[in-house]
């Protein structure tokens, strides 16, 4: 699990950040002014890289947050059985199953490569190359 530490005020949209354990994309950040006695607040919209839920965070914005670090890989696909896929990493020649996306499903055939990220634990396929 490749993360490392931001603060909250730093957050621009379609940056990365962990929420609720859970790797999202930023899509909105409100920064409130500090008042008399308190601090500055952010309020982080976000949505999840491989659930797609949208979660919302309030914290004061000196707090430090995760920011995940993604792995863009290329991978072979060996075979493909229903909704999943067994593909063959370019460069370490892993063998591993991943779930074909909606999106994909006549593209990811035997023979064709993908474009996979590996965020925290999960390999999510974001892109099928063509030859």
């Amino acid at each position: 699990m490749a993360t490392k530490m931001t603060h909250a005020t730093s957050l621009q949209k379609g940056n990365y950040v962990i929420l609720e354990g859970a790797a999202c994309r930023v899509v909105d950040v409100e920064i409130s002014r500090p008042g008399k006695h308190g601090h500055a607040k952010a309020r982080v919209s976000a949505i999840g890289l491989v659930d797609e839920k949208k979660r919302i965070v309030v914290m004061p914005g000196h707090d430090n947050v995760e920011v995940p670090i993604i792995e863009k890989k290329t991978a072979q696909v060996l075979s493909v059985q229903d909704d999943t896929a067994t593909v063959m990493d370019s460069i370490t020649y892993e063998t591993f199953d991943m779930k074909i996306p909606d999106e994909f499903k006549g593209q990811v055939v035997e023979g064709s490569s993908v474009l996979y990220w590996t965020i925290l634990e999960d390999k999510v396929i974001k892109q099928v190359k063509s030859e």
